[in-house]
């Protein structure tokens, strides 16, 4: 059996009527990748537009008063306020779509848990293979979270 690539990309080329070559996904990853952008894409969106909402008119305001275009406003004032609200809940979704990711068992597609699964069934190791498993979603999350937790601490309001 002629195991083909999931993600494969070359220069196209006009052959006779049609293209050979460019980007090819196979039908399962192109479920799981839409799937995943679109619920978390909504959810992320949800967060951001919550956190500017946290932000007060008036900060609008005070920016106009200075003579600051919306845009200008918006990046030096309200972002770095509302990031304040926003990397909290933002880091639970980022979480999230890394438990998520095992969508990719609904269609098929050979993510770790199917791998995981197969090697069970063909050894005999459930034990061994599972803790493998959850050792690998403990390091993505807990990355993950440093990370979030950093940043989170780098763009905290310093009380002096």
């Amino acid at each position: 059996m002629l195991l083909r690539p999931q993600i494969g990309w070359s220069v196209p080329e006009l052959t006779g009527f049609n293209f050979n070559g460019g980007l090819r996904l196979s039908p399962e990853f192109a479920a799981l990748m839409l799937g995943l952008v679109i619920y978390t894409s909504a959810f992320i969106g949800e967060i951001i537009r919550g956190g500017i909402d946290a932000i007060g008119k008036g900060q609008w305001e005070a920016g106009r008063a200075v003579g600051l275009t919306d845009r200008q406003v918006l990046s030096r004032i309200i972002l770095p306020q509302a990031l304040r609200v926003i990397i909290p809940p933002l880091t639970t979704q980022y979480l999230s779509t890394v438990k998520n990711s095992t969508l990719a068992l609904a269609v098929g597609f050979p993510e770790l848990g199917l791998v995981v699964g197969t090697v069970i069934n063909q050894t005999g190791q459930a034990i061994e293979s599972i803790l493998v498993l959850l050792l690998v979603f403990l390091t993505i999350s807990l990355s993950v979270s440093v990370f979030m937790n950093w940043y989170n601490a780098k763009a905290a309001l310093v009380i002096r």
